[in-house]
């Protein structure tokens, strides 16, 4: 059977398809409403789910915020935005990258050695820092070093209150979430990798509002996904280095998963193991020089007197002193002390229950302070040395108990007044309105009055690390000193010996550690030197540690970062025969030991050494010219700026530079000074004006350089067109993250004309000692960063050779490299075994 198409005639084929152009026209005029429509309900969809979210976000901002204003030791009377300075970092060397232009260092880079163990020389001569925000804008993570009370924790509260509050801060993101934890409230180790955000979510919950507990998952994990966490973690610089392997594996689980979230964590400086192979650039925090010290004291006294110095406890207290005495006293007392230190002296003072000038004392008058009136300070000592030897910064509060259970209070029963008969039917028909209340246990009142803190899971901890060592030091005079000195490396360890040294006799201690050989870091040489500081001043050991530091001091070769730790170590011992010994050295003809005694006079502030300082402008080399003008400055008196204003004016133009460079230390004395020279008609002047100006990050700084920039002599144009220029350029101490050996543009060019190629898949180590043997001089530097990641024999037999038998640029380099080869747990082989050393 055939098919038909039905017949339709012309005007039922016309009308049909009339009605179905308009169909189609109608149809696609309404697309676009459709359209609208269903976007605007998506949004609507999206708006609620991003307004649950957003109600989350906010209060858990809020929560950040408040818990990182109470991260700082004063929390119980300021917020921390009212009292903080803000948090700085030692600037590193510049990373060296061959092809790329390498800014001018100034006098006080080129002159100080770098110390990130010792940063206090640093601080003394004001040398270069970089914010917490800066360093993160290198694209790196960060691990924070420092001495226990260096300011790490606070350095972490003040960017996560930033943050928490939308502040800008250069470098990150507007939108970046701050997760601000630490470590003793993540349930670690990871029982799964692939919920490495589980322990996060847990903690965060804990101080999370009620309604919002079902969503803080889905926040956290949408954070984490976005890239806009920041993970602040706090307190792995008080582990051992076997409690922080579990928490290397929760960042490694952490980077896998979310390979663009970034990290700030701390460290002890002893050990970095796990963090520098993940890629993280340790930076030690900036020790407080005169000026932030002046600072302080402003808040500080400002704050108490409107806030404390009113309250009825302080009225009823000892007689209030003069705030301008107080900080005339604590100003000038050239004690060294850490931010800790000082302000616990500061607190001390004001309070007036300060027992020593001492920073141990002021420790110890804060104890005092937070102790419970009915518990034994025998307690609190058990307690710390029990932490101490059990290896546990962060306890279990069962065993705790099991520690101080002497020291507990005995229940005793109260008279009744009941016969036998009475008794026993008090016995039978007990009642409950009769019971006397259960007394607070010995750690509950110690969490309660600010000693101990509490964590998830109910563990504890110190407040501060330094206290518990306080306390286990003073406890080890008992015994078992020699337990201790036998752990590994961590802050709890070294923080016992120390105060140890100050209420002990450590002299057994101190032989068997200086008769361990440590070549090439002499480790054990500044362990010792460290326990100088609170140590009695007759103490017998002194003398050997000092022997030990004065002869490595005088060894030629060696490197100034191994060396300027021994000046370091004199200048913060406290020992007034320090300065005489740095005056001694003045007559040994040793360029770079006369610029170590230099450095060392001018941070004791020696008024007997400023004409031998003088008479070290003359010098022939240009490093015991540079550090006596530092030094003279750092003295400060007429006749030491005398001198220094006598080299600006007649010395030669490298001589000149140096004084003018120095005086930018000195804002009373040295900024007019270098405002008047800008203006003298002599052009070399102007021109060594420009290089101090070039030091002052001040309005009236740039405007002198932007007028110095249109002079007519061409010398002194350029210098200040070329200071100007430098703070428009990105800060190179800032480092980046360093890329692997296959994308490495500096090497890939340097193994092309080798006739070589790299794989990313075969290890770099040939191509990078070749050059460190035969490239140039910064590709020789370039390579160390690689190379410290491969301790194997070969390399450490090169990096050896280049340190004893190459230029000092990269002599301290090397000492640098193996310094954070140490860190990361290498163990770095003697030099002699290589023929060297």
């Amino acid at each position: 059977m055939n098919f038909r198409f039905p017949q339709l005639d012309d005007r039922s084929f016309w009308l049909g398809a009339a009605v179905a152009s308009v169909f189609w026209w109608a149809l696609g005029a309404l697309r676009p409403v459709a359209r609208q429509i269903g976007e605007k309900h998506r949004a609507n969809r999206d708006s609620k789910k991003g307004h649950g979210t957003s109600s989350v976000e906010e209060h858990y901002r809020r929560v950040v915020l408040q818990r990182a204003q109470s991260l700082h030791l004063a929390a119980p009377l300021f917020s921390l935005e009212e009292v903080v300075l803000p948090p700085r970092l030692m600037a590193p060397p510049v990373r060296i990258e061959p092809g790329s232009p390498v800014d001018d260092d100034d006098i006080v880079a080129s002159t100080i050695p770098y110390l990130p163990g010792w940063p206090e020389l640093s601080s003394i001569y004001q040398g270069p820092t970089l914010s917490l925000s800066e360093a993160l804008s290198g694209d790196s993570d960060i691990v924070l070093t420092g001495a226990a009370g260096a300011g790490k924790t606070v350095a972490l509260a003040c960017l996560a209150s930033d943050l928490a509050r939308r502040n800008l801060v250069p470098g990150l993101a507007d939108d970046t979430l701050p997760i601000l934890i630490h470590v003793a409230d993540l349930a670690l180790p990871l029982k799964n990798d692939a919920e490495a955000l589980r322990p996060l979510v847990d903690a965060i919950a804990e101080t999370a509002h009620m309604r919002d507990l079902p969503r803080i998952p889905d926040f956290i994990q949408r954070s984490f996904r976005e890239g806009r966490a920041l993970l602040l973690l706090d307190g792995s610089d008080d582990l051992t280095p076997d409690g922080l392997a579990p928490v290397i594996d929760f960042i490694k689980a952490i980077k896998r998963l979310y390979p663009g979230t970034r990290i700030v964590t701390t460290a002890c400086p002893d050990y970095l193991d796990g963090l520098v192979t993940l890629n993280f650039v340790p930076f030690s925090m900036a020790a407080w020089g005169h000026r932030q010290r002046l600072e302080f004291l402003d808040k500080w006294g400002d704050l108490w007197t409107r806030y404390v110095s009113v309250e009825a406890w302080a009225q009823s207290g000892p007689q209030q002193v003069d705030p301008l005495l107080l900080d005339n006293w604590l100003i000038h007392d050239n004690e060294p002390a850490t931010p800790l230190e000082f302000t616990l002296r500061t607190w001390g003072a004001y309070a007036g229950d300060l027992r020593g000038s001492k920073p141990a004392e002021a420790i110890a008058t804060h104890l005092r302070r937070l102790k419970p009136p009915d518990a034994p300070f025998e307690a609190l000592e058990m307690l710390g040395l029990q932490v101490s030897l059990a290896m546990e910064p962060v306890f279990d509060p069962r065993r705790a108990r099991d520690w101080i259970k002497s020291f507990e209070p005995e229940e005793t029963p109260a008279p009744t007044g009941l016969d036998e008969n009475d008794k026993k039917e008090k016995t039978r028909t007990p009642r409950k309105d009769k019971q006397p209340a259960p007394s607070l246990g010995m750690l509950t009142k110690l969490a309660n009055s600010g000693l101990l803190c509490l964590h998830r899971g109910g563990r504890m901890r110190f407040v501060n690390p330094v206290f518990c060592g306080y306390l286990a030091g003073k406890a080890l005079t008992s015994g078992n000193a020699e337990r201790i000195l036998s752990q590994p490396s961590w802050s709890g360890r070294n923080l016992s010996l120390r105060y140890l040294a100050m209420h002990g006799d450590i002299g057994p201690l101190v032989e068997r550690l200086l008769e361990q050989e440590d070549q090439p870091l002499q480790r054990n040489l500044f362990l010792a030197a460290r326990w100088l500081k609170d140590a009695p001043s007759q103490a017998p050991w002194r003398g050997q540690v000092m022997s030990g530091l004065a002869s490595l001091l005088q060894q030629e070769g060696l490197p100034l970062g191994l060396r300027g730790q021994a000046v370091a170590a004199f200048i913060l011992s406290g020992d007034p025969g320090a300065a005489l010994l740095f005056r001694r050295m003045y007559s040994i003809d040793s360029p770079e030991l006369l610029q170590l005694c230099a450095l060392g006079s001018g941070a004791l502030q020696d008024v007997k050494a400023i004409e031998l300082l003088s008479g070290l402008l003359s010098e022939k080399s240009p490093g015991p010219r540079r550090a006596a003008c530092l030094a003279l400055i750092a003295v400060g008196t007429t006749e030491a700026l005398e001198a220094i204003a006598s080299a600006l004016l007649h010395g030669e133009e490298d001589l000149r530079r140096s004084a003018a460079e120095a005086l930018a230390n000195h804002p009373v004395e040295g900024h007019p000074m270098l405002r008047d020279a800008a203006a003298m008609e002599d052009i070399l002047v102007r021109r060594a004006a420009t290089y101090g100006l070039g030091r002052i990050r001040k309005p009236w700084a740039d405007q002198l350089l932007s007028e110095l920039q249109v002079e007519k002599e061409w010398i002194v144009r350029t210098s200040a067109t070329e200071a100007l220029d430098k703070r428009q350029r990105p800060n190179p101490h800032i480092p980046q993250r360093l890329p692997p050996p296959s994308e490495s543009p500096w090497l890939i060019e340097y193994a092309g004309k080798q006739g070589l190629g790299i794989s990313p898949d075969v290890p770099a180590t040939d191509i990078l000692l070749t050059a460190l043997r035969t490239g140039t001089a910064d590709e020789k530097l370039a390579s160390l960063p690689y190379l410290r990641m491969m301790p194997y024999e070969g390399v450490f037999g090169a990096l050896y050779q280049s340190m004893y038998g190459g230029e000092p640029e990269l002599r301290e380099a090397v000492f640098q490299t193996f310094q954070e080869m140490a860190a990361r747990g290498v163990e770095v082989p003697d030099p002699h075994q290589f023929g060297v050393g």
